[in-house]
């Protein structure tokens, strides 16, 4: 059972907060997350406003599913998406380059190694940069 501390009129960021602070935790403790849950957390990663708070969804996905997959994720949104979901894309990209540690999560260090492909993104993010910078010049016309 999740504890949310008294939630009695709490405001609805308020209530936001404490959910995703109970669940963060449990999903960063897992050493495998269920398919069902990345597309959930890469849209709760980018409909949250909060750069900081982004990452509350974004850390787990780079554990369980690796760093190359939550940024193609993103770079989709970017390519695809609404105004808004560009700029939640925007704010989420920061939060997908976190540092990766054994310690963190089981799922980064199954019997001490992790598969390297899972975090290769190098062409992803070369991609992120030629789609960024083509951005204002669609925004333009």
């Amino acid at each position: 059972m999740m504890d949310l501390g008294n939630t009695v009129g709490a405001s609805e960021d308020r209530l936001a907060r404490r959910l995703a602070r109970a669940v963060r935790e449990p999903l960063l403790e897992k050493d495998a997350l269920p398919e069902e849950f990345f597309a959930p957390l890469m849209a709760a990663a980018v409909y949250d406003p909060d750069p900081s708070f982004c990452r509350w969804f974004v850390e787990p996905a780079v554990y369980a599913f690796g760093r190359r997959r939550v940024v193609t994720a993103l770079l989709d949104y970017l390519r695809k998406g609404t105004t808004a979901e560009q700029a939640g894309a925007k704010r989420a990209w920061y939060c997908a380059h976190v540092p990766l540690r054994a310690d963190r999560s089981p799922a980064y260090a199954r019997g001490g190694s992790r598969d390297p492909a899972l975090d290769e993104c190098h062409d992803v993010v070369d991609e992120w940069l030629k789609t960024s910078a083509e951005q204002p010049a669609r925004e333009q016309a």
